[in-house]
């Protein structure tokens, strides 16, 4: 103890241990590291894990923005889409003799075997049974009910509908019916003799007063003329897009609201 004192004091007042505390600091040095190992690690793993732990919060956050801005991306995409649709279908409307209504499609029939829309117009806007109803392309079908505020529309390719139509190349007359697929009309009392070819587009004749004069209704696809038969089979696809369109046109015009 006298010792430990003694070497303390000499220490302080004449600085004699300062090289050899030197050398036992540098010796030690190892073994403080070692020793503050444990809390080295602790505080590493906690830091780690802190920033995994943000990592994957923030990745979680990025992902559900991301699904979002698709979403919107998509969504964007459908407007764009409606609106190319729309407009072409307000330029069609510009070219008509005949006043319009836009109406949109709210529904379809649940019955396969019938081909029929629901629209959102309806008496409250005029709109009346055996109405005409167009697309950007051509004839859809008519109005066959109507309530204050919706109307159901009968499509040119259900089985039960017929429209008189000519070929536009020499108006030779002929009437379209309803194959009962949307892709396809039947022309039928067609001779066999008759100039019709495939390629031949065929619009409304005005016949009966129904539908105005000069719709597109249908392009021919199928000629077939057996030597054996009065009439040949004629088929044809509808040029109105029936199973795509959201919004159509619904036709005024003077003859057909007479006929009525």
């Amino acid at each position: 103890m006298v010792l430990v004192v003694g070497l303390i004091a000499a220490d302080l007042h004449y600085n004699k241990l300062q090289t050899g505390r030197a050398v036992l600091d540098t010796l030690a040095s190892p073994i403080f590291w070692v020793a503050n190992l444990p809390s080295r690690v602790s505080e590493w793993t906690g830091t780690h894990a802190q920033s995994r732990a943000q990592l994957l919060e923030s990745n979680d956050r990025l992902r559900r923005e991301n699904l979002i801005l698709q979403g919107r991306s998509q969504q964007m995409a459908s407007l764009q889409g409606e609106n190319v649709r729309l407009r072409k279908l307000l330029n069609s409307s510009a070219l008509l003799r005949d006043d319009v209504l836009v109406a949109e499609l709210i529904g379809v029939s649940p019955d396969p075997e019938r081909q029929q829309l629901v629209l959102d117009k309806g008496t409250d806007d005029g709109v009346f049974i055996g109405q005409p109803l167009i697309d950007a392309d051509g004839l859809m079908g008519q109005i066959v009910e109507v309530s204050n505020n919706v109307s159901r529309a009968l499509l040119i390719t259900d089985v039960t509908h017929s429209v008189p139509v000519q070929v536009n190349r020499n108006g030779v007359r002929a009437i379209a019916e309803g194959s009962g697929e949307l892709s396809a009309l039947e022309i039928r009392h067609v001779s066999s003799n008759t100039d019709i070819q495939v390629g031949d587009l065929l619009v409304t004749s005005g016949l009966g007063g129904r539908f105005p004069e000069g719709y597109p209704v249908a392009v021919v696809t199928v000629v077939e003329r057996d030597p054996g038969e009065t009439f040949a089979r004629v088929l044809a696809v509808p040029s109105a897009a029936l199973d795509r369109t959201r919004h159509v046109l619904l036709v005024f015009t003077t003859r057909t609201t007479q006929a009525d």
